[in-house]
């Protein structure tokens, strides 16, 4: 059994999701928050190019270790073309989380247009060996003042 429950903070999305059943229910936890920020100085809007930092925080909320392995990003622009992303860790790392252990990193990406969305999941394994999926809440990639 899988329930997955969202708490929409303010500023990041909060996505928690706990896998199997109840008892079992804080042994696979892992908890996701992400933040974009609009870099200009990187970016050429003349040429729709539109680059954005992100920066992501996962924390092991659950009770064992658990090994991020890979990744995969859906990435939407306004004009709804998606691009999916696939790969092994994140910036280069398969950080090992201890329960209750924190993993921050920055990243970055660009789109053709000056509002879009990424989302997607972080692929673990536990020290027992179980493979579970960490949502990535959707967050939004935007210009400072084109959004109200």
């Amino acid at each position: 059994m899988r329930n997955c429950l969202p708490d929409m903070a303010p500023k990041y999305g909060v996505f928690a999701c706990y896998h199997q059943s109840m008892p079992e229910a804080k042994k696979y936890s892992v908890a996701v928050t992400a933040h974009s920020t609009y870099l200009p100085d990187q970016s050429d809007e003349e040429e729709d190019r539109y680059v954005f930092a992100y920066t992501i925080r996962i924390t092991n909320n659950g009770n064992v270790p658990a090994q991020l392995v890979s990744r995969h990003w859906i990435i939407t622009d306004a004009d709804n073309q998606v691009q999916e992303v696939r790969g092994m860790g994140v910036v280069g790392e398969q950080p090992v989380l201890k329960p209750g252990d924190t993993f921050e990193y920055s990243s970055g990406s660009s789109i053709p247009t000056a509002v879009g969305t990424m989302r997607g999941s972080y692929q673990l394994v536990a020290e027992d060996g179980t493979r579970f999926d960490a949502p990535i809440p959707e967050f939004t990639l935007s210009v400072p003042r084109v959004l109200h």
